[in-house]
C-alpha cells in the first residue's frame, strides 16, 4: 500500500453512514447537485479532464482515478502528494473510495456501468464533453466546466477559468497571425507503423480552428477527436507546406525505428521543417489541456517561424 494511502481496514465508514449517502444519493439528481458547504467538498474523479477542471476551479480531488499516469498524459497542473489513486477508472477500487469518505463522485457517461455501486458510496455527478452524439468537444469543455462549477459552489471560479481560456486563445491567435503558419497534421506515433492523427470533431482541432491554424488532415473522425491509421496513409495529406507535429508520448525508440524506414522516408514529412515533436497534452481533456496544448503549439511555431 502507498504511503499516500489511507488505512482501509480503520477508516471504511459505518452502515449508518452508508445509509445516510444512499439517502441523499436517491434525493440528490446529479444535474441539479450543487454544494452549500463553507468548505470545499471532498471529491473523487474517475476522469483526468473533470479532475484538471475542479483543480482549475480550486477544488483538490481527495482521489483521482489512474493517479500514477497524470505525469505521462495530463502534467499539469502537478498534482498534490496526498491524493489517493483509487485505480482505474474501469477498475474502481471501492474500498479506497469509501475510505476517503467523499461529498461527491465525478464520473463520465463512459463509466455510467460504475454509477449504482458508486451511489452506494455519495452521490455521483455525470459530466461528459465526449458523446457518441458528436459535435465539436470545446464548446462542450465550457459547458462542462460550468456545470461542474456550479455544483462544486465555485461559479465565479468556471467563469474565471473559462475568461482565461478565451483570452489565451485569443493571444495565440494574435501573435500567429503575424506568421505564416502552414497547415498541421497533428499525430501520436502508436508504431512505427501507425499513427494516431488528430481531426474534427476533436479538442485539438477546436483549438487549431480558435488559434487561427489549418488542420491539414483531410478527414473527420469519431467524436473523440481521432483516429489510428497506417503511417502510409500520411501521403493523403496532400498541401506541399503541410506540416507534421508529433505529440509525446510515444515509445522512445520510434526515432531510430522512422530513421530506419523506408516509408517513412517516402512520406513528403520526412524532409527537414516538415516534422517536429511536441510535449503532448491530453487528446480527450477538457480546458486545462486545450490551454497546454495552444500554449506550447504557438511557443514552437513563434520560435520556429520568427
Amino acid at each position: 500500500m502507498s504511503a499516500d494511502m489511507p488505512n482501509v481496514s480503520r477508516v471504511i465508514p459505518n452502515l449508518n453512514r452508508r445509509q445516510a449517502l444512499l439517502g441523499l444519493a436517491a434525493c440528490l439528481a446529479a444535474p441539479g447537485f450543487s454544494w452549500a458547504g463553507t468548505s470545499s467538498p471532498r471529491i473523487v474523479c474517475l476522469d483526468y479532464g473533470l479532475a484538471s477542471t475542479a483543480i482549475g476551479l480550486g477544488v483538490t480531488p481527495v482521489g483521482i482515478a489512474s493517479m500514477a499516469d497524470w505525469d505521462k498524459w495530463v502534467v499539469e497542473p502537478a498534482l498534490a502528494p496526498d491524493i489517493a489513486d483509487i485505480g482505474s477508472s474501469w477498475e474502481v477500487n471501492f474500498e479506497i473510495v469509501s475510505a476517503l469518505k467523499p461529498d461527491l463522485i465525478l464520473n463520465t457517461p463512459f463509466g455510467g456501468m460504475l454509477t449504482a455501486r458508486l451511489e452506494q458510496i455519495a452521490p455521483v455527478l455525470t459530466l461528459g464533453a465526449y458523446a457518441a452524439d458528436g459535435g465539436d468537444v470545446l464548446p462542450k469543455a465550457v459547458a462542462v466546466t460550468r456545470q461542474l462549477g456550479k455544483a462544486l459552489g465555485r461559479v465565479q471560479e468556471a467563469e474565471a477559468l473559462v475568461d482565461g481560456a478565451e483570452a489565451l486563445f485569443a493571444g495565440c491567435r494574435a501573435r500567429l497571425a503575424a506568421l505564416d503558419v502552414p497547415p498541421l497534421v497533428l499525430a501520436t506515433f502508436m508504431d512505427q507503423r501507425h499513427v494516431q492523427v488528430y481531426s474534427a470533431p476533436g479538442l485539438f482541432t477546436n483549438v487549431l480552428d480558435r488559434i487561427g491554424i489549418k488542420n491539414a488532415w483531410p478527414r473527420t473522425s469519431s467524436f473523440w477527436g481521432f483516429e489510428t491509421v497506417p503511417l502510409e496513409r500520411l501521403a493523403r495529406v496532400t498541401d506541399p507546406r503541410a506540416k507534421l507535429i508529433a505529440l509525446e508520448p510515444f515509445a522512445e525508440d520510434i526515432g531510430q525505428s522512422l530513421d530506419r524506414s523506408g516509408l517513412w522516408h517516402a512520406l513528403p514529412f520526412a524532409r527537414p521543417g516538415q516534422f517536429a515533436v511536441l510535449p503532448g497534452s491530453l487528446m480527450f481533456g477538457m480546458l486545462n489541456d486545450a490551454m497546454r496544448f495552444a500554449r506550447i503549439l504557438s511557443a514552437h511555431l513563434e520560435e520556429t517561424l520568427s
